[in-house]
């Protein structure tokens, strides 16, 4: 269950990749620039048009670090040719050759990309914060774009498959026990993973983590039926 190329929009092509934006996401930051003002309310920014900067950057940290996949991918003999943004992250269409060592690095390529992005931003904050110089809408503006950075490294790299530390987890096993069972392990230990985020989404009563814990499920449960019908 992910985005594909109808209801989206050609943005362009580069590096023989092209990006398309999905319909929703549209939606969703019309949503978002109505509701929000930044991470912490109590820190709001002065006008809405920031709010469409924050949402734009994120755009960009979540396209650099698809982009990261696709070029790791074909670094080592892979293919990657689409990308694919709607509202609950990215999806790069990736194809890499079937060694697990060739899978790790495809995936693990993207949360580099926002380990690369840490310092970025840890700089930007600590040369703006409390700067007389520098307009507090700017200032809260990286602060705020660190955070995301931060905060989608970390969800990103739970051993959740199909998350990418999920299936980080799934090319490392593939090493010792083979590309079948090492899928079937991830799944497995996804569904625990799914189960928590879906416990999460009810307690905080957060329709966007059970949109995410729904999506993650279907994804978990169809590579799993899939390793099932590989299995001897």
């Amino acid at each position: 269950m992910t985005p594909t190329n109808q209801g989206s929009i050609r943005l362009f092509r580069v590096f023989g990749i092209t990006v398309f934006l999905h319909w929703s996401w549209f939606a969703v930051a019309a949503y978002e620039f109505q509701t929000r003002y930044g991470i912490f309310a109590s820190h709001a920014y002065s006008s809405v048009l920031w709010n469409v900067f924050e949402y734009l950057g994120l755009f960009a940290i979540v396209l650099l670090h698809e982009f990261g996949h696709s070029l790791a991918c074909r670094q080592v003999g892979g293919q990657a040719d689409r990308i694919v943004l709607w509202p609950l992250g990215g999806v790069a269409y990736v194809a890499p050759p079937q060694r697990p060592g060739a899978m790790l690095w495809s995936i693990a390529a993207g949360p580099l990309v926002n380990v690369a992005l840490f310092p970025v931003f840890v700089i930007a904050g600590k040369l703006t914060a409390d700067n007389p110089a520098v307009p507090f809408d700017v200032a809260l503006l990286l602060f705020n774009l660190g955070s995301i950075n931060t905060m989608l490294l970390i969800f990103n790299m739970l051993p959740v498959y199909p998350l990418d530390g999920g299936q980080i987890l799934r090319s490392l096993l593939w090493f010792a026990i083979g590309p079948v069972k090492s899928l079937l392990v991830a799944t497995s230990i996804g569904f625990i993973g799914v189960a928590g985020l879906a416990y999460w989404a009810i307690t905080a009563e957060s329709i966007w983590l059970g949109i995410m814990a729904f999506f993650m499920f279907v994804n978990c449960r169809a590579a799993w039926t899939r390793a099932r019908a590989m299995s001897p």
